[in-house]
């Protein structure tokens, strides 16, 4: 008797942790799946457009669509697309993304490029531009930097507008920075040689 009491208790707490397991599990999938219908579809924005963070706008007029997503390489030496590529039209202004000091203005291998510096250590590149502005220089978000020069490798429009985001030497989805893009969850650390 005293053995099927005890069978009877296992038994029991048994089934009570893998209910309790499988409660968990569902939390857990209820979760990701609320997360992951947050998220934008790869590729760029979908439906309404969300409120800016922290005083950023799009760096063309208007809404440009995206034509090439952001598309990070798995290691910093390897190719991807380390920025978006908005559709243009050349000589269209080129605006601040945000509010910073320029911190490059000028041509890099024959193509104009501006960098801007903003608060928290972030810095958005434009290319190819013709630069309006000089190293130093305040700006707003929403003031003219510079002016859309027509092509861009890679981009099947005849000017794309190649808008960038850092942190330090960590390359992020520019799109984020407008409510948009896929969020990445980074290590506090990293290994230099990645």
């Amino acid at each position: 008797m005293d053995l099927l009491r005890r069978r009877a208790g296992r038994s029991g707490r048994s089934s009570r942790g893998r209910w309790i397991a499988a409660v968990v599990a569902v939390a857990a999938l209820t979760v990701c799946g609320v997360l992951a219908a947050q998220q934008p579809a790869r590729g760029g924005p979908t439906g309404p457009a969300p409120a800016p963070r922290a005083g950023y706008q799009w760096p063309l007029p208007g809404t440009p669509a995206v034509v090439r997503a952001f598309d990070p390489p798995p290691k910093r030496w390897l190719p991807g697309h380390r920025g978006v590529d908005l559709a243009g039209t050349a000589g269209v202004p080129v605006l601040a993304a945000g509010p910073g000091v320029v911190a490059f203005a000028g041509h890099v291998a024959g193509v104009g490029v501006i960098s801007i510096d903003h608060a928290g250590g972030l810095r958005t590149t434009y290319q190819p531009v013709r630069p309006l502005v000089h190293v130093g220089d305040h700006v707003t978000a929403g003031e003219r930097i510079g002016t859309l020069d027509a092509g861009h490798p890679g981009c099947s429009r005849a000017a794309c507008l190649h808008w960038g985001l850092r942190r330090g030497k960590q390359y992020l989805d520019p799109l984020v920075l407008l409510g948009f893009g896929r969020v990445r969850l980074l290590p506090l650390a990293t290994d230099p040689s990645t």
